[in-house]
């Protein structure tokens, strides 16, 4: 499948679906009385985000009936290594959800070889759709968009915590600190996925995370450097996309040392 056939057949419907399912978001009602604990610190899931993902899967898998489907919420041994794949996260930000910070994000991918060629983002609290196809730049409510231009001392930098996981909170606070040391100042949203999208329309210059999942910065990762940016795993190699990895994604003024 083309580049142009992604963006013009393929993306439009995803969108559709990424805002129907958004739905179930926004009329969540008791929120507190559908929270189950998942394995790792302070890692929760709802009812809703099953009800979600249950519906992406469902009609992503409606649009193309050949890829696989991996899903935080569904079994994650699902080997992408070959042809497509939809990669998922129904909810990305899930205790923001559950507190009613309004900072969380639907997040799909659509892979071949485990390498993302369509990305979609969408927070339907700030009404933002964010997409990108490979080699076709990167949009946000389909107006295109572009990483800043400032160097890292003129910067915000988004900083992840990864708090499913006491043993990186020293690394994780550690970098916080260098790079507060470095830029105009950090921030923490609660969603990888919003924190990717930041970068990618310019209100930031940096993002990094100890350990985050695919579905996590699949979609994310390709909206970044459709729109300028780069990414790596930071430790200057490439980001994969078949289990979980440090991430960082910048703009071109921003040196990755």
């Amino acid at each position: 499948m083309t580049p142009g056939e992604l963006k013009e057949k393929i993306l439009p419907k995803v969108e559709d679906l990424m805002r129907a399912a958004s739905r179930i978001m926004l009329e969540a009602k008791d929120i507190d009385s559908s929270v189950d604990a998942k394995s790792g610190r302070q890692n929760f899931v709802t009812d809703y985000d099953k009800r979600v993902q249950e519906k992406l899967r469902e009609g992503l898998l409606s649009i193309l009936p050949e890829a696989l489907f991996l899903g935080e919420e569904s079994s994650n041994n699902v080997d992408i290594s070959k042809g497509l794949a939809w990669i998922v996260d129904p909810i990305d930000g899930t205790t923001n959800f559950i507190k009613g910070l309004n900072m969380s994000a639907i997040s799909v991918a659509l892979s071949y070889d485990a390498k993302p060629q369509l990305g979609a983002i969408y927070n339907p609290y700030a009404e933002e759709f964010f997409a990108a196809v490979k080699t076709l730049g990167s949009t946000m409510n389909g107006r295109p968009i572009r990483v800043s231009e400032h160097e890292l001392k003129d910067g915000v930098v988004i900083v992840g915590t990864a708090p499913y996981y006491p043993e990186l909170v020293d690394a994780s606070f550690e970098t916080a600190r260098y790079y507060f040391e470095r830029c105009i100042d950090i921030r923490r949203s609660g969603s990888a996925a919003i924190d990717l999208c930041n970068v990618a329309c310019g209100r930031a210059e940096l993002y990094v995370e100890q350990r985050v999942y695919p579905w996590d910065y699949a979609a994310g990762a390709l909206i970044v450097e459709e729109a300028g940016g780069k990414t790596d795993d930071l430790h200057g190699g490439e980001l994969q996309f078949q289990t979980f990895t440090a991430a960082r994604a910048g703009n071109a003024k921003v040196e990755f040392t």
